[in-house]
This record gives C-alpha cells, structure tokens and sequence, in this order.
C-alpha cells in the first residue's frame, strides 16, 4: 500500500501531466496482457505520446482547475491515460490502428486542444490525412491561382507573337 505522501506526489505529477497536455485520450484497458501492453506503450511512443494508468479517483482529483476536469468526472473500469503535446492526429492513429488489432484496448473519450471529444470523433480524427498531406494540399491550392495568372498573362503575350508571326507570314506589313 502507497503511503499519503507518495499518494500525493503521484497526484502533483499527473495535474502537472494534465496541464501540459492539450491532447489526451481516455482509454480502458481492461484484460490486457503484459505483452499487448508493451506494446500498446511502444507504439504510443513511437507516435510521440506518452501513457499512463490512472486511479479514477485520484485523476479526478488531479483534474480539478485544468480542461481535462470535464473529461475525467465519473470515470468507471479501469481507466488508462494516453496524451501528448505534439500532433494530436498521430496518436489518434496509433490509438486506433492498436485497437483495431487489440479488441480489449477501448477509447472511453478524449480531449482535442482542450476541447471534449466523443468516440466517434477520435475516430474521424484517427481518418484525417497526416499535417504534412494537409500543408502540401493548402500550398497547392494557394499557388494554384498564381499559375493560372501566369498562365493567363502569358496566353496574352504569347497569342499576340502568333497573330503577328501569322500576319507576316501573309506580308501584311509591306
């Protein structure tokens, strides 16, 4: 049994977890084996994130004054942590990807840019091309325009050495 100060040193860790995080994700973890869970950890680090095992009580505690204190009112089961401050989206589809394999690995909720998520907009969110697709596809939309004006000013251009390349063909110069 943990003594009271260890008691508190985990809660102080965890609050100062939670508001550090923007991004985090509610899972259970209920009938995981040891090696589906190093694993399960594995990929949570490949993706940039970190992972915790939570007490119920003490993450409510915890989240009292930060924006996860919606998120973690009334937890039940056994209650697991997955969070990051980096790219929300790679964890998400980690997450995913890892239950999809793993049936007892399950989402409960999460948290966007301190903002509450459902299921099903974790998984919307796991559907989401990567940051770098997203940016290759914004790039070309803004330099799209541009090629089409210079396209257009060049048609111009190029149209009137046509018609006087034509036009002196013909000799209507002399």
């Amino acid at each position: 049994m943990k003594k009271k100060e260890d008691k508190k040193k985990d809660l102080e860790a965890l609050r100062k977890d939670l508001q550090a995080s923007r991004n985090l994700f509610l899972t259970g973890y209920e009938r995981l084996r040891v090696a589906q869970d190093f694993e399960l950890r594995k990929t949570i680090r490949a993706a940039g994130g970190k992972y915790r095992v939570i007490k119920n009580n003490i993450a409510e505690k915890a989240s009292e004054g930060t924006a996860a204190e919606e998120l973690m009112k009334n937890l039940r089961g056994m209650t697991s942590l997955a969070y990051t401050t980096a790219d929300p989206v790679a964890l998400a589809k980690a997450l995913t990807a890892y239950a999809k394999t793993n049936p007892a690995f399950t989402f409960k909720a999460g948290m966007v840019e301190g903002r509450v998520i459902d299921i099903k907009a974790i998984n919307d969110l796991a559907a989401m091309p990567p940051k770098e697709e997203i940016f290759a596809k914004l790039l070309f939309l803004i330099n799209s325009p541009a090629q089409r004006l210079v396209s257009a000013l060049g048609a111009v251009g190029r149209n009137v050495a046509v018609v006087l390349d034509q036009a002196a063909k013909e000799g209507k110069f002399q």
